[in-house]
């Protein structure tokens, strides 16, 4: 314990005189002798710890004490020992030295007056003097009371009143967008939700449908947001700015301070803007530009790289899903970089290693004994340059570069001949193809590539034997052993038409057309002109009788089409003529005029077909030799509409006069093609003729 000033209650209390009178405070109090007290003997009372208070004692001023009357308190007996009464403890002086293990504790003394020292006064148990009962003792202690209540009460009274005005406002604001609300320029603030919605749908109505223009560099195109499935979502975008979320109190402040600006909200159908997008790269694009060598009058030239550009699919999405309402004009949108896939540094390496040295000099290649000189200008016109995996080769026509050799050396090479059917004996026979020599054109293409960077430049190349384009075993296989078809038409009195039936049936005799193959008879007959035979004969020429040549060839025409008809061959083009003639089946013939008019069909057979036709007995004759494959039934309907001729006048330079013919009519014909019984094809065609009037050249006469 450190020394400190300690006075018990009762040692403050002065004796009373023996007279009864009161003490006063300036009456001196003699101190009373007290045994030592121990540790034992002394404790201090507990302090209540709810009414108790510390208490710091207050230095004392220099003179004397004074004390005032105090509350009696009713005590112990006085054979009862009495508990000490509770310590004031004064502050320390800072004169004095704790006291150390055993020293007995000094108390500091009284200054009174000049420094005079009071006397000492040790701690020990004080007698009580017995005392007469005071008016006060009615009254209850004191107590005191507890403040913090109240004031968590008063706190807690305002926590409810501004929740209440929070929920209050929350509610009352619930169904209302904030102010100052605006949605791709379109004002929403103050409104409910569904006023809101409506305005939204209503002032966007136009942008929605609105095409928009697409930037990308200098390049733009239209992209349209309703075919790429873009649609405005108006609940979606103002459903989140109302209601009520006592949790989020933003939501109340937004109503304070403004809604400002909202990114309206969207749906896509992916795949209609996927196809859409699509579109718009193949607009907004720039391709890159390879390097490249051509060659120019027997010069090489390099053609720069560049790189390209195309559309960034990704960021493009975001960009035209972002803005597609709110931007104001067109809509830039990224790109990526195309690099070429030449580089500048790949053609300067196929410039320097292969194109140079190509135009050097002139190439000598050598067949055998035989020798042949390529110029510059022959290398060049033959060379180009190929793109693979980043790099350019040269490349070299090798049978532009034969033909050259083959011009200069015409006895160099022996021709092959291919095998062939022949019908001379009535049949068809395979006549077996002979095979002949050649140079082998990749072979040398090669050897001429590396003579440019020789010395000599000299190209050595050896003849080869070349192989028929078709074999005998090739056309063994197509299984041409028996008559698939035939059909005849009459002659008429003509010479002139004769002769070009004839010479027709000639040209298109031995044609092969193979699984798949289409057969076209103006392609079989060749040009129609004198160098190949033919003549100026009757046709009808839009629809008048006129000469033309090659006149006559309807009739090869209509008679190769009943043979392919009955052979069941898929009928591709034809076109009956405008009237009709008694030699061919009504609706079932064809006429030609090439190249306007032609008529074609195609071997739907897996084998093959071989044309045989010829004049005999006063008919065109054309027989198709193959392998019996279709099974073909046909009908012919009764005429219809029949209309007689008439008498008409042509004044044209070239018209014929004519007697009336046949009368006009309609007609259909079917056709039922079957496989092994099974029908394949059901087939029909409808034509109308017209009238074979009488023609009288001049002017009509009057009346």
């Amino acid at each position: 314990m450190t020394d400190a000033r300690v006075e018990t209650e009762d040692s403050l209390q002065h004796p009373e005189p023996e007279d009864g009178t009161a003490p006063t405070a300036t009456q001196p109090v003699e101190p009373q002798d007290a045994a030592p007290a121990s540790a034992d003997a002394v404790e201090p009372a507990p302090a209540d710890p709810e009414t108790a208070e510390p208490e710091t004692a207050e230095p004392e001023a220099a003179g004397p004490e004074t004390a005032g009357p105090e509350p009696v308190v009713p005590g112990p007996a006085a054979s009862e020992p009495v508990a000490p009464a509770p310590l004031a403890v004064a502050p320390p002086s800072p004169d004095l030295v704790p006291p150390g293990p055993g020293d007995q504790v000094r108390w500091p003394a009284t200054v009174a007056g000049d420094g005079d020292a009071s006397p000492r006064i040790e701690a020990g148990p004080v007698p009580v003097s017995p005392r007469e009962s005071s008016l006060l003792d009615v009254f209850e202690p004191e107590v005191r009371v507890r403040r913090w209540p109240r004031a968590l009460a008063v706190v807690g009274g305002v926590v409810v009143l501004l929740a209440g005005a929070y929920v209050g406002a929350a509610y009352a604001f619930g169904d209302r967008v904030p102010r100052a609300t605006t949605v791709a320029g379109v004002s929403i603030g103050g409104m409910t939700s569904e006023a809101a919605r409506t305005a939204l749908t209503q002032g966007l109505a136009t942008k929605v449908a609105a095409p928009i223009t697409a930037v990308a560099h200098d390049q733009q195109a239209s992209f349209d947001p309703v075919a790429a499935g873009m649609t405005l979502d108006a609940a979606a975008t103002v459903d989140p700015l109302v209601g009520v979320d006592l949790t989020d109190p933003s939501r109340l402040w937004r109503q304070v301070i403004g809604g400002g600006t909202v990114v309206p909200v969207t749906t896509t159908d992916q795949t209609a803007f996927a196809a859409a997008l699509s579109g718009l790269s193949g607009a907004l694009h720039q391709d890159a530009v390879d390097g490249a060598i051509v060659f120019v009058d027997g010069s090489a030239h390099l053609t720069d790289a560049q790189d390209g550009w195309a559309l960034d699919d990704a960021g493009s999405t975001q960009v035209l899903e972002a803005q597609w309402l709110t931007a104001q004009g067109s809509i830039t949108l990224p790109t990526t970089v195309v690099a070429p896939q030449i580089s500048q540094d790949a053609a300067q390496k196929a410039m320097d290693a292969q194109a140079t040295p190509l135009t050097k000099g002139a190439v000598t290649v050598a067949v055998g004994s035989a020798h042949a000189l390529l110029s510059v200008a022959n290398l060049t016109g033959a060379a180009s340059f190929t793109a693979a995996d980043g790099a350019l080769t040269l490349s070299l026509d090798g049978a532009a570069l034969r033909g050259e050799i083959v011009a200069q050396l015409p006895t160099l090479l022996t021709p092959s001949a291919d095998a062939h059917f022949d019908l001379s004996s009535g049949s068809p026979v395979v006549v077996a193809g002979t095979p002949g020599t050649t140079i082998d054109p990749a072979t040398l293409a090669g050897a001429v590539v590396a003579a440019t960077t020789r010395e000599d430049r000299t190209a050595t190349v050896a003849l080869v034997a070349s192989d028929p384009s078709q074999s005998t075993a090739s056309l063994e296989a197509l299984g041409v052993k028996e008559i698939v078809s035939e059909f005849a038409t009459p002659l008429t009195s003509e010479p002139k038409r004769t002769k070009n039936i004839a010479n027709g049936a000639a040209i298109i005799t031995g044609t092969l057309i193979r699984p798949g193959e289409t057969f076209s008879l103006a392609g079989a007959l060749g040009p129609v002109d004198a160098a190949h035979g033919y003549v100026e004969a009757g046709a009808i020429v839009d629809g008048q009788h006129t000469d033309a040549w090659g006149g006559g060839l309807s009739q090869v025409s209509t008679t190769t089409y009943n043979a392919a008809f009955f052979a069941g061959f898929e009928l591709v083009e034809h076109k009956p003529h405008s009237e009709y003639f008694t030699r061919y089946p009504e609706g079932r013939e064809a006429t030609i005029f090439a190249p306007q008019l032609d008529m074609k069909w195609k071997n739907n057979t897996p084998y093959g077909a071989l044309v045989q036709a010829w004049v005999a007995d006063n008919s065109l004759h054309v027989r198709i030799w193959g392998t019996k494959y279709w099974t073909v039934e046909t009908t012919t309907s009764p005429r219809r509409n029949v209309v007689a001729p008439t008498t008409v006048y042509n004044t044209s330079a070239s018209c014929e006069a004519s007697g009336a013919g046949n009368p006009g009519f309609s007609v259909t014909v079917t056709r039922t093609t079957s496989l092994n019984g099974a029908v394949a094809n059901d087939e029909s065609w409808k034509w109308t003729y017209k009238a074979q009037n009488k023609t009288v050249c001049g002017e009509a006469p009057a009346g």
